[in-house]
Parts: C-alpha cells; structure tokens; sequence
C-alpha cells in the first residue's frame, strides 16, 4: 500500500492547530461553554430556498467554523431551527451552497431566544 505523501503537509498542520488552541478557528469553537448560562439561537428561513449550511461561532473568534446543522438536515422556506448556545456574543450565518448566506451577530441572554430572520 503507498502513502500518499501530499497529505502529510495537511495532517500536519491540522495536528499543529489542535495542539496550539486553534482548533476553534476550524470548528467555529463549542456551542456551549462550561460554567455558563445558556440561551437558544433560532435561525428563521424567509427565503425560497432551502437553508443547508448554519455556521456559528463565539465572536472574534476568527472564523464561523464548519456547518452546525446534523447531516442531511436543511431548514426549509418558511421553517426555523434552533441552537442551544452558552450567553454571550454570536457570529452566525446561513445560507444555500452554491446560492448565496448571509451574515449576523448578535447576543444571546440566559433562557432566552435570539432569532435570526433571513429574507430575500
């Protein structure tokens, strides 16, 4: 079996962010964060098409991370689907692939929800 050593450079750096607290640059960070309060994030889709990607990180953190929504789940027109995130300051997005997202940031309070309206 031969190694395919382009992958290695990838691997590498991958396994570099892990171990220097990077992570969340790729990830977006966890959702819940331990020792504090939670509230929801709801993602509202008034488009006509079909949300397929969430991403949502803590602010600043960098990057909105990777898709948050559970595999082969989208959030149709008209529909919504909620986060469960720790308090505090959000960068989210939603969007199509190949369409178009857009872009928020907003807080999130204790046992509250935060909506998100997306509209065409």
């Amino acid at each position: 079996m031969a190694l395919n050593f382009k992958l290695l450079p990838g691997l590498a750096l991958l396994g570099t962010l892990a171990l220097t607290g990077c992570m969340s640059l790729i990830t977006g960070g966890p959702l819940i964060i331990p020792g504090r309060a939670t509230g929801t994030i709801e993602f509202v889709n008034n488009t006509s098409y079909a949300f397929d990607a969430v991403l949502i990180s803590e602010c600043d953190v960098g990057s909105y991370g990777l898709n948050r929504l559970p595999d082969s789940t989208e959030i149709p027109p008209g529909k919504s689907y909620q986060f469960t995130v720790s308090t505090g300051c959000w960068d989210v997005a939603a969007g199509t692939i190949g369409v178009g997202d857009a872009m928020h940031r907003l807080v999130v309070n204790a046992g509250q929800v935060s909506r998100y309206t997306v509209n065409n």
